[in-house]
C-alpha cells in the first residue's frame, strides 16, 4: 500500500514489533490515542480514514479544556493494526521508546470528512473509552522553510467539555485502557521490548509483584479435565452470576511449560500439531513459565461469530491461519494450583496475562440479566450463553457453576449409517443417527441437509472406511428406517442442529453442522435440560401445532407444518432480523385464499413463546408483539402469521434505527433488468456515502436494498436521508425514477420507496414468507447474484432450504458488523 511507504522505511521489522500493516478494509471510523515514552513523553492521535490511520503527535497530549490548544504534529500514516499496538520499541529505532493504548473507540464527522482534511480543518465527535464529544483538528499556516506540518488539537464547547480548575483527564486515567499497566509495566513486559536495553526477559521482581489468587504450591499437571456445564432451557437469574458467549469450536486445553506448548482436548488428546505454529508461539510468548488455560479454538465468520463449519473446513484444508483461541479460566500458574480460588480472581488474572497477544483473546463477560444476555446472542445467530457462578471454584465434569442456554436444540449423534446420495454414489445423502441409553445405541432419526458437495464427499471417504453389515443400533429398525441404509462402524460423532424431538423420540428437521472428532462416540447421551431442581424441562423447541396440515398456500400444497420446518431449517439466519425487535404480521388464518389483517398489538389467546412490549412513546396504547428465540417464530406460524414486518430499531434502542431500507418497487411496464440497475444505482450511491448495502428479494415484485446503521441517528434524520436519496434518483433520471407514491405517475418507472424508514414503518424481513400465490420468500443475495437468471419470487418455501445449505456463504454475513453511522445528506451530492 502506497500510503505505507513511508511508514515502513522508517522501520526495521526485524527489530521492532511493531506492525508491517496488513491489507485495509474498504471503510471505518476508529480511532486510538496511544501514550509515547520516546525522546519525550507525547500522545499519538490517529482517525481511521480511507483505509490507514492518520496520525497526529500530540505534544502534550489532548485537554478537555476548550481554551487549551493543544500541538499536534501531522506524522506518516500508520496501518490500521498499528491501532491495537501496545508494547516497546529498541532503542535506536525510530520511536524507540514504550507504547501504551491510552484510549479507543469511534469517531464521527460532522462534515465531510475527506474535504475538511484537504482544507485543514477536520471537525468531528469522538466516542471513546476515555474521551468523548466535539473536536477539532485545524492546520496552522507554515512558516518558511518549515517541514514539519503543525495542527491543533481543540476540545469543542459541549456538555463533556472541562474547566480550567477541573482534573485533567490525563492524570485521571495514565493507564492502558487496553490491559490496565502503567507505562512501567508495559516496559518491563516479558517478553517484549525495552527503549533501554532491546529485547528484556521477566524480572524475578516483576513476577514476585504479580498478584495472584491464593493457591497452593503444585507441579503442573499434565492434564486437567474440564468443568463441563449443565444445560437448562433459561439462564440462571439473580447476582452472583455472570454470562459469557457459548464458543462453536474446539474445546481445548493450552498447557505451557518454559515455552513448551501443548494444546488437549476435553479427554485430553493431544492435538498440538493440528493447529499450527502460530497459535503455539503465542502461547509461549505470553508473560509466564507455566500454565494450564481452558478455553475454545474457533473460526470466526465475516460477522465475528465463531462457525464450527469453517472451523472444520480450515481443518480439512490444512489452513491454520483464521484459528483464535478464546481464553475463558486460569487453572494453574507459575506452580500455583489456582483451581480453588473464586471465578472473577481467576477471571482477572488472565485478562492481565491475555492483554493484547496475536492468536489469544481473553472471553469477557457480561454482568446482566442472563435472559437478556441469551437473547441479544440468539438475535445475533450465536449458539447460547454460558453463565457461571462468580464466588465458584473450578471443578472438573459436569457441575451447576456452569449453566449453558442454547438459542435452538443442538448437540452430538453418534453416526451409526448413511444413505447414498440420489446424484452419486460417493457421495452421503443422509447419516443414520443415534445416542446411547443404558449403554446400548439406540436409533434417532436422520440428517439429511447442511452438506455442501465437498462435505458429502468427505463424509463418505470416511465413513466408507467404517462400513459393516452389522446393525449398532438396539433392536430392529422399521422398514422406512432401514431403506437405503449402509451401517457402519459407531464411531464417528456428528454435531446437529434440530428443532425439536418427536413423541417417539427422534430428531424433527435436523441440519449437520460437522464432525466432532473431540468427543468419543462411547459418551454421546441425550443432552436433557435441568431447572433449578434438576428435574427435565421442556425443550426450548416445544410449540405444538393444531391442524400441522391446514393447507396455507393451496396452489402450492403448503401447509402449516411446512412452513414452521422451513423456518427451523433458516432459524440462525433469519434470527438476527426478527428477535428482539416489535413486530408487524400479515395473518391469514385460513391460508392465502381467505381473511388477511396486518397485526402489530397483541390479542386474546396470543401464544405465551410470542412476548408483548409497551411502545414507550405511547404507553397508553395495546401493547406491541415481539419473540426472542425460534418459539416464538414458531408461535407465530402457530397463529397464521405468514408475512413477519420487523421495526427498523430495535426495543432497546427504540428510537435509533439499526438500518436503511430502499424499497424498489416497479410500475407498469418495468422490466426486471430495470429493476436490477436501479439497485446497483442505489448500491453505488450509498456506497459512496460511506455505507455498506446489502441485497435481498422482496418475494413480490422488486427488490430490498438495505444497509446496516450504527444506532446514533433518529428517525426523522433517516427519514430526511433516505427522501434526499430518492429525490437525487428521480431529479437525476426521471425517466427511469420516480420518488411519490403516486400511481398515476409511476406507470414505467420505479418508485425509490423510502417510506420504511420512519417510526413504526416496517419491511418484509429477510427470509420471511409471503402471503402471494406462489409462497415466495424475501431471500438475500449476493451481489455478484444479481442476474435474469433469478426473479423477484425465484425463492420459495420448498426450494429456499436446499439454496441456503448448498450455497457456500451466506449473502448476509456480517451484516451487523458493517454497521456504519448515517452519513450527512451533503454526502449523496458529492
Amino acid at each position: 500500500m502506497a500510503q505505507l511507504e513511508t511508514y515502513r522505511q522508517k522501520r526495521d521489522f526485524k527489530k521492532t514489533n511493531e506492525p508491517r500493516g496488513r491489507k485495509a478494509r474498504a471503510s471505518g471510523n476508529t480511532f486510538v490515542i496511544q501514550k509515547h515514552d520516546a525522546t519525550r513523553l507525547h500522545y499519538d492521535f490517529r482517525l481511521e480514514m480511507d483505509g490507514v490511520l492518520k496520525s497526529w503527535a500530540v505534544t502534550k497530549g489532548p485537554s478537555l479544556v476548550p481554551d487549551e490548544k493543544r500541538l499536534a504534529v501531522h506524522v506518516e500514516d500508520h496501518p490500521l493494526d498499528y491501532g491495537s499496538f501496545e508494547g516497546t520499541i529498541p532503542k535506536g529505532e525510530y520511536g524507540g521508546g514504550t507504547v501504551m493504548l491510552w484510549d479507543r473507540g469511534t469517531w464521527e464527522p460532522l462534515y465531510d470528512a475527506r474535504k475538511g482534511y484537504q482544507k485543514g480543518h477536520l471537525e468531528f465527535e469522538l466516542h471513546g473509552e476515555k474521551l468523548a464529544g466535539r473536536w477539532h483538528l485545524v492546520r496552522m499556516n507554515g512558516k518558511p522553510g518549515e517541514k514539519r506540518e503543525n495542527w491543533l488539537l481543540i476540545k469543542g464547547d459541549d456538555e463533556v467539555a472541562r474547566g480550567p480548575k477541573d482534573k485533567d483527564i490525563l492524570e485521571e486515567v495514565p493507564d492502558s485502557v487496553s490491559t490496565g499497566r502503567t507505562l512501567d509495566e508495559i516496559a518491563q513486559e516479558s517478553p517484549g521490548w525495552s527503549s533501554r536495553t532491546g529485547k528484556i526477559a521477566e524480572r524475578p521482581a516483576q513476577k514476585a509483584a504479580r498478584k495472584l489468587p491464593a493457591g497452593k504450591a503444585q507441579k503442573l499437571p499434565e492434564f486437567i479435565k474440564p468443568e463441563l456445564a449443565t444445560l437448562r432451557a433459561e439462564p440462571p437469574a439473580g447476582p452472583g452470576w455472570i454470562h459469557e458467549i457459548k464458543f462453536d469450536g474446539y474445546r481445548l486445553m493450552a498447557r505451557i511449560e518454559d515455552g513448551d506448548v501443548r494444546l488437549l482436548t476435553r479427554s485430553g488428546l493431544d492435538w498440538t500439531e493440528k493447529f499450527g505454529m502460530e497459535l503455539r508461539k503465542a502461547f509461549a510468548a505470553l508473560p509466564l513459565q507455566t500454565a494450564m488455560v481452558d478455553g475454545e479454538l474457533v473460526v470466526e465468520g465475516n460477522g465475528g461469530a465463531s462457525d464450527f463449519s469453517a472451523l472444520q473446513a480450515d481443518l480439512s484444508e490444512g489452513r491454520n491461519d483464521r484459528f483464535i483461541f478464546y481464553a475463558f479460566d486460569l487453572l494453574h500458574l507459575d506452580g500455583r494450583d489456582l483451581r480453588n480460588a473464586p471465578l472473577s480472581e481467576r477471571k482477572q488474572v488472565l485478562k492481565k496475562l491475555v492483554g493484547d497477544a496475536e492468536k489469544i483473546l481473553f472471553s469477557d463477560h457480561f454482568d446482566d440479566d442472563g435472559d437478556m444476555v441469551l437473547r441479544h446472542a440468539c438475535r445475533l445467530s450465536l449458539e447460547g450463553v454460558v453463565s457461571k457462578r462468580v464466588d465458584a471454584p473450578y471443578r472438573s465434569g459436569r457441575t451447576r457453576d456452569w449453566i449453558k442456554s442454547k438459542c435452538s436444540a443442538r448437540q452430538e449423534f453418534v453416526i451409526g449409517g448413511y444413505v447414498l446420495s440420489s446424484t452419486s454414489d460417493k457421495l452421503i445423502g443422509s447419516l443414520i443417527l443415534g445416542l446411547h441409553e443404558n449403554g446400548k445405541l439406540r436409533h434417532v432419526g436422520r440428517v439429511g441437509t447442511g452438506f455442501t458437495r465437498s462435505i458429502a464427499g468427505g463424509l463418505f471417504k470416511q465413513l466408507e472406511a467404517l462400513r459393516t453389515d452389522k446393525n449398532p443400533f438396539d433392536g430392529k429398525l422399521t422398514g422406512p428406517e432401514r431403506s437405503g441404509a449402509i451401517f457402519v462402524k459407531p464411531e464417528k460423532v456428528a454435531e446437529v442442529e434440530f428443532r425439536a424431538w418427536t413423541g417417539d423420540g427422534h430428531l424433527r428437521h435436523a441440519s449437520f453442522r460437522g464432525l466432532r472428532e473431540d468427543k468419543p462416540a462411547e459418551e454421546i447421551v441425550r443432552e436433557k435440560p435441568q431447572t433449578e431442581t434438576g428435574a427435565e424441562s421442556i425443550p426450548k423447541s416445544s410449540v405444538k401445532l393444531s391442524n400441522p396440515d391446514r393447507v396455507y398456500w393451496p396452489d402450492e400444497s403448503v401447509t402449516k407444518a411446512d412452513l414452521a420446518d422451513y423456518y427451523a431449517h433458516i432459524w440462525r439466519f433469519i434470527a438476527p432480523h426478527i428477535t428482539g425487535r416489535a413486530l408487524a404480521l400479515l395473518r391469514c388464518p385460513t391460508g392465502i385464499t381467505g381473511q388477511s389483517f396486518f397485526q402489530k398489538h397483541a390479542w386474546k389467546g396470543m401464544n405465551k413463546k410470542i412476548r408483548t412490549i409497551t411502545d414507550p412513546k405511547h404507553r397508553d396504547d395495546e401493547p406491541l408483539v415481539h419473540i426472542a428465540d425460534l418459539d416464538g417464530l414458531l408461535a407465530l406460524v402457530q397463529s397464521a402469521a405468514l408475512e413477519i414486518h420487523p421495526w427498523g430499531s430495535t426495543i432497546d434502542k427504540w428510537e435509533k434505527p439499526d438500518r436503511l431500507i430502499i424499497d424498489l418497487d416497479p410500475g407498469e411496464g418495468t422490466g426486471w433488468e430495470d429493476v436490477m440497475a436501479a439497485a446497483q444505482d442505489v448500491r453505488e450511491r450509498l456506497a459512496g456515502a460511506g455505507l455498506v448495502p446489502f441485497l435481498k428479494t422482496s418475494g413480490g415484485k422488486g427488490l430490498h436494498v438495505v444497509a446496516p446503521l450504527e444506532p446514533k441517528a433518529t428517525w426523522p434524520t433517516l427519514k430526511r436521508f433516505t427522501k434526499a436519496l430518492a429525490d437525487i434518483m428521480a431529479s437525476d433520471d426521471p425517466d427511469r425514477y420516480v420518488s411519490t407514491i403516486t400511481k398515476s405517475k409511476r406507470k414505467g418507472k420505479i418508485l425509490i420507496d423510502y417510506l420504511r424508514n420512519q417510526r413504526g414503518m416496517t419491511a418484509v424481513a429477510p427470509y420471511s414468507s409471503r402471503a402471494r400465490p406462489g409462497a415466495a420468500v424475501s431471500m438475500p443475495l449476493n451481489w455478484e447474484d444479481l442476474t435474469s437468471d433469478i426473479g423477484p419470487a425465484s425463492f420459495t418455501i420448498q426450494n429456499a432450504p436446499d439454496h441456503v445449505s448448498s450455497r457456500n456463504d451466506d449473502p448476509w454475513e456480517g451484516f451487523s458488523a458493517q454497521s456504519r453511522p448515517l452519513p450527512d445528506v451533503k454526502s449523496l451530492k458529492g
